[in-house]
C-alpha cells in the first residue's frame, strides 16, 4: 500500500475528514449538550490557520472529502476566509458543512460562493413548542427562513438530520418526510448516540430504531434501497416518485464500522479515531510545537491511524462509554 495514503489497520482508506471549528453554540440541545456547558478557552481552539494545516495535511494523504461542524460551525468568526481557501483546494472532490440552520438566511450565499457544496441540516421537530424543549432555544422559524435561503443559494444536495426519540417526537417521522419531500430535500434519521450523561430522559426509554421508522415512513411512502454513497455513515433509501432519499443513521441497531472511512479533529485539535472510543492524538500540541513542520505532522497522521479500532460498541441500555459530549467532539 502506498505509504502517502491513510489506511487503518483493516484495510479501509480514510477519505473523509469531520474538521470542528468550535465546540460553541447558539443552540443547546439536550442530545448534544447540557444547559450550562463550560466552552474551551479561545486559547485552547485551534486558529484557522491552525485548521488550515490540518486540512491541507489531510488533503495531502488522500482525503477527498471535508464536512465542516461544530458545536455549531457557522458562529466562528470569520469562517468564510477558512471555507474560501478549503473551497479552492482542487483535490476536495466534496465541501460540506453540518449546522443547526439559524444563522444560514444571513449566510447560506456567502457560504455557496466560498465552495461549500452540500449542507445538513438538523431538524428534529416541525412543531414550535416541542422545537423549543429539544433546543432549548425557541427559533423554529429562524431555521426554517434558512432552510429556503439554502434552498435558493442553489448548493448541490442540502439534507436534514433528525434524531428520533420514542414518545419525544416519533410521531413526527411522517411529517417531516413530507416537509423534506416537498422542498426537494434528503432527510437522516438518527438513532440517538450514547454520549455524554444526559439528564432529560432514559435513552432506552426513547430509544427508536431505524427500522422502526421505516416501517412508519413505508405506510405511506414507499422506500427503494439506494445505491447512493455520500461518505458517511447514512444507508439510504429513495422515495419512489421522488427526488427526496431517506437516510438511517444506526450506530445500534445496524453497526455501520465495516466501511468506515472517516476520522475527526475537535475544535481543540484532538484527532478522534471513532466516535465510540475515548482514545485520541493530540494534533494541537504538534503543531503549536512544530509551528509548519507539514512533514511531521503527515507523520503523525499516518502512525495515529494504526490504532483506529474496527468498531464502535454502542448499546441503547449501556452505561455511557464516552463521557465527552456530541457538542465536543462534532457531531
Amino acid at each position: 500500500m502506498h505509504n502517502s495514503q491513510l489506511v487503518d489497520p483493516f484495510g479501509r482508506r480514510i477519505t473523509y475528514l469531520r474538521l470542528s471549528v468550535t465546540d460553541r453554540c447558539d443552540f443547546r440541545c439536550t442530545y448534544c449538550m447540557s444547559e450550562d456547558m463550560v466552552f474551551a478557552p479561545r486559547a485552547q481552539i485551534l486558529s484557522l490557520e491552525e485548521l488550515y494545516s490540518v486540512a491541507d495535511a489531510f488533503i495531502g494523504l488522500g482525503v477527498k472529502r471535508i464536512r465542516i461542524t461544530g458545536g455549531e460551525p457557522l458562529v466562528r468568526k470569520n469562517l468564510l476566509s477558512l471555507l474560501a481557501r478549503l473551497g479552492r483546494r482542487p483535490e476536495l472532490e466534496d465541501l460540506a458543512i453540518t449546522t443547526n440552520g439559524s444563522q444560514l438566511a444571513e449566510l447560506a450565499p456567502q457560504l455557496r460562493a466560498a465552495g461549500v457544496q452540500r449542507l445538513n441540516v438538523s431538524l428534529d421537530s416541525l412543531r414550535r413548542e416541542r422545537f423549543a424543549a429539544f433546543t432549548r432555544r425557541d427559533r423554529l422559524d429562524q431555521v426554517l427562513s434558512g432552510i429556503e435561503a439554502a434552498r435558493a443559494a442553489g448548493f448541490r444536495r442540502i439534507k436534514l438530520n433528525s434524531v428520533v426519540q420514542k414518545g419525544r417526537n416519533d410521531d413526527e417521522v411522517l411529517e417531516l418526510v413530507e416537509f423534506a419531500m416537498a422542498r426537494g430535500l434528503d432527510i437522516s434519521f438518527i438513532e440517538e448516540m450514547p454520549l455524554g450523561s444526559v439528564s432529560s430522559h432514559r435513552r432506552e426509554e426513547t430509544f427508536c430504531s431505524s427500522d422502526e421508522v421505516r416501517r412508519r415512513i413505508e405506510q405511506r411512502h414507499p422506500l427503494v434501497r439506494s445505491n447512493q454513497q455520500t461518505g458517511g455513515p447514512s444507508r439510504y433509501w429513495q422515495v419512489l416518485g421522488s427526488e427526496t432519499r431517506v437516510g438511517f443513521i444506526s450506530p445500534h441497531s445496524h453497526n455501520f464500522c465495516g466501511d468506515c472511512n472517516r476520522v475527526r479533529v475537535t475544535a481543540e485539535g484532538k484527532l478522534v479515531l471513532c466516535l465510540g472510543h475515548e482514545n485520541a492524538l493530540d494534533l494541537k500540541a504538534l503543531i503549536r510545537r512544530h509551528p509548519g513542520d507539514r512533514q511531521r505532522l503527515r507523520d503523525a497522521l499516518l502512525e495515529a491511524l494504526q490504532l483506529k479500532p474496527e468498531r464502535h460498541h454502542f448499546e441503547a441500555d449501556a452505561q455511557v462509554q464516552v463521557v465527552r459530549f456530541m457538542s465536543m467532539t462534532g457531531g
